[in-house]
């Protein structure tokens, strides 16, 4: 039989994704993963290095995914930073309950640790680059150094925070996972409202205001 030439990634990883659920283990060789799924194991390396490399890259096709069908709404673009997130949020966690055998074979042995788990490092990085980009509002304090540690701790606690949330989802059994959708909009929603700049910049505002006022006086 001759064997298929026009092999995309998403392709390999479909083959890969079908494989590890029927045998619960990763394909013993490149080689035999390729002739199994009728294809030249050339075609497998012009996309991916390891089965590592197809497993970092399933979990950032979800991200991808998910954008693409964010962006191609007008409401979307639309909303703001809180919205925007939601909205990502909901599209993420649905495009995972749609593969969601395959990510309990890939992280139910994780879940308590998942942190720095390297499987998701494709994910984190375009995540973290995302929620850098959402326009999220931050003090502003006009130090270089303080804003950066600022940016740098609001993409780390959002990993965290989407981390914790992919935790509490392999663990739900509610129907329609309805109590995860809970748990998004009631995190996500803290989450801005902690990070709610107006009051504390009053709060700055009125403290120098004070100060002048003190010095004046003397």
């Amino acid at each position: 039989m001759a064997r298929k030439k026009n092999i995309t990634s998403n392709d390999i990883i479909t083959f890969y994704m079908d494989y590890v659920l029927e045998y619960n283990e990763q394909p013993k060789t490149i080689y035999a993963f390729a002739k199994a799924n009728n294809f030249e194991e050339q075609k497998f390396y012009e996309f991916f290095g390891s089965f590592e490399a197809v497993e970092k890259h399933v979990f950032n096709a979800f991200f991808d995914n998910s954008i693409k069908v964010l962006e191609q709404s007008e409401d979307y673009n639309s909303f703001d930073a809180r919205n925007k997130l939601l909205s990502f949020y909901f599209t993420f966690f649905e495009n995972l309950t749609a593969n969601r055998s395959y990510v309990k074979y890939a992280l139910e042995h994780h879940k308590n640790s998942l942190k720095g788990l390297s499987l998701l490092s494709e994910l984190k990085s375009s995540f973290t680059s995302y929620i850098e980009h959402l326009g999220i509002e931050l003090i502003d304090i006009k130090q270089e150094q303080i804003d950066r540690i600022q940016r740098r701790g609001l993409k780390e606690t959002a990993w965290l925070q989407l981390l914790l949330t992919m935790k509490f989802w392999i663990d739900d059994t509610s129907a329609g996972f309805e109590k995860t959708d809970i748990f998004i909009e009631k995190s996500v929603n803290t989450s801005f409202d902690v990070l709610n700049v107006a009051p504390v910049r009053s709060l700055i505002d009125f403290g120098k205001f004070i100060f002048k006022e003190k010095i004046h006086m003397n």
